[in-house]
Parts: structure tokens; sequence; C-alpha cells
């Protein structure tokens, strides 16, 4: 069991490095926005800063590919982005089922490419 699980040390150092403070600013940021208004200007901010990070981060990875990604074609890349789009855009602005459609379709591709 000790093979599988690897060195215990490093276990317990990633525990305490990363998932102990995760959790507290978990737990802090549910105690200070609990009673803040969904439809507010402030959430509507974050939510349209937080898209717009993921928005960057993914035309970052579609024009210049880190490691693997780099043997994909160019049109595959490029066709999952507008797939993930337009579901992000049929499923009423769902980030999670534009980015997993668009995963979907990568892969799928990958898969029927070879």
């Amino acid at each position: 069991m000790s093979a599988f699980i690897g060195d215990w040390h490093a276990l317990a150092v990633l525990f305490v490095a990363g998932v102990i403070p995760n959790q507290i600013w978990r737990m802090l940021g549910l105690w200070f926005g609990g009673g803040i208004d969904e439809g507010s200007e402030l959430l509507v901010w974050v939510r349209a800063v937080a898209t717009a990070i993921l928005a960057g981060v993914i035309a970052q990875i579609v024009v210049q590919p880190p490691g693997a990604l780099a043997s994909v074609p160019d049109v595959l890349r490029y066709g999952a982005v507008v797939a993930g789009f337009i579901v992000f855009m049929l499923t009423r602005r769902s980030i999670f089922a534009g980015v997993v459609t668009g995963e979907l379709f990568m892969l799928a591709g990958k898969w029927w490419l070879g």
C-alpha cells in the first residue's frame, strides 16, 4: 500500500500547504458573502471577471497549446472552441456545459483522427 500512496511526508506537506489554506478562504468567503444579494453589482462584476479569466486561459491554450495539446490540429482546437461557445449560448450561458462540450469535442476529434 505504501508504494501506491507514495511518500506520506509529501502528502502531509501537500495537505498542510494546499488543502488547509484553501478551506480557510472558502469558509471566510461563505461567512462574508452569505448576506450578499446574488443580483448585486458586485457579484455581477465578479462573475464577469471570472468569465473573462476563463476566456483568456482558453484563448492562450488554443493559440499556443502546451505539451501534448500541440499535437492536436489547429482546426480541431478551434472547432472545440466554437462547439463549446455554441453550447454555452444555447444553455443559457452555462460555462460548465460549454467547457465540457469543448473538451468532449476535442477528445472525440482526436480519437477519430487517430
